[in-house]
């Protein structure tokens, strides 16, 4: 098992130098962690929590996208694959915006080929790939902050579109908000994805959940400056929808904003199954549908629920086409002016 840092003070844990983290300096080995040279990623944390496993490894990738540099982010991520080697039909999930960082240049950012990219890799390392980016849409202003999950044959979750662009900046001014949420089957599991500022309203998790979700899947570019609310409303998602969170931080910083890392999985109970710290990292977790069933028979809170006191919101499921097509042509599936 993993020895994870407290939540108030410094990680016990011995820490990489700054040299070690730009791949300047030897690596050192240390419990629980394994350490590999590289120009940006440090360590890969995995907790085995079933003796026999027949389930699903879920991983959470943190590190800094290059600023509006999709090309230098795809081999960033390219080179964490290679190095953390995951195996077939693992799931995988990466920050919100993870090709460009988060950037209110909607015309930037809506450059480039998202779907392609996380299609072909997903294809080529026989993995489901959840990816954040910005997508062109019918509707004002004419771009959204969007999530998308490739999966191993080609295929892809319908896209999920932010539902809460970040009021606290000018963020709804240049992204549309999204008005359903996304279901998609990964492995034997339910997954719902979300982004970064949607982790703040409870109600749309628990609409997620009433409508089959059993993993919450969340990218993110949450600021230092708020990082304790992070780890908490994380924790609390996972407790109060009795379900598996995998909740993906940046590093590093751009021309708004500092971010302090701090990805998390956690369990349907609240366990805190894997912590990353503030370094690029990537985050490893075996998980078994036991783990969230057993855990919502033995503690059946869900059950008590008033479905009348949520309100109602859109569901999609069902997968997009295998490659073949255009996807740029009809990237925006959610648009109702389409």
């Amino acid at each position: 098992a993993l020895s994870h840092p407290p939540p108030h003070g410094p990680d016990p844990r011995p820490q990489p130098s700054k040299a070690e983290g730009r791949g300047l300096a030897p690596p050192r080995k240390g419990p629980g962690s394994r350490w590999f040279r590289g120009n940006w990623i440090s360590k890969i944390h995995r907790s085995a929590l079933v003796a026999t496993f027949s389930g699903m490894k879920v991983m959470a990738l943190q590190y800094s996208p290059a600023w509006l540099d999709p090309r230098c982010s795809h081999e960033m991520v390219e080179h964490a694959l290679d190095a953390a080697c995951p195996p077939t039909g693992s799931f995988i999930v990466l920050p919100e915006m993870c090709e460009t960082g988060w950037s209110l240049d909607a015309e930037a950012t809506c450059r480039g080929d998202s779907v392609d990219w996380a299609s072909e890799l997903s294809m080529r390392r026989g993995v489901h790939l959840q990816i954040g980016f910005a997508t062109p849409v019918a509707r004002e202003p004419g771009a959204a902050n969007a999530a998308l999950i490739a999966h191993p044959d080609g295929s892809t979750s319908q896209v999920y579109e932010k539902v809460h662009p970040f009021g606290f900046t000018e963020e709804p001014r240049h992204y549309a908000a999204g008005r359903r949420i996304v279901i998609d089957r990964v492995g034997d599991f339910q997954v719902s994805p979300s982004i970064c500022y949607d982790l703040r309203f409870p109600e749309l998790h628990r609409l997620a959940i009433a409508a089959g979700a059993e993993i919450l899947a969340i990218g993110a570019n949450w600021p230092r400056e708020r990082a304790a609310h992070w780890r908490a409303l994380v924790i609390a998602r996972a407790i109060e929808n009795q379900a598996l969170v995998i909740a993906v931080n940046r590093t590093g910083n751009d021309p708004s904003f500092e971010y302090a890392g701090g990805s998390l999985i956690v369990a349907p109970d609240g366990r805190i199954l894997s912590e990353a710290g503030t370094d690029p990292m990537m985050l490893e977790v075996d998980i078994d549908r036991a783990m969230i069933e057993s855990w919502r028979q033995s503690f059946p809170a869900l059950q008590d629920r008033h479905p009348e006191l949520l309100g109602d919101i859109e569901v999609a499921t069902g997968r997009r086409d295998v490659p073949g097509r255009d996807r740029h042509a009809d990237v925006d599936d959610s648009s109702p002016l389409r």
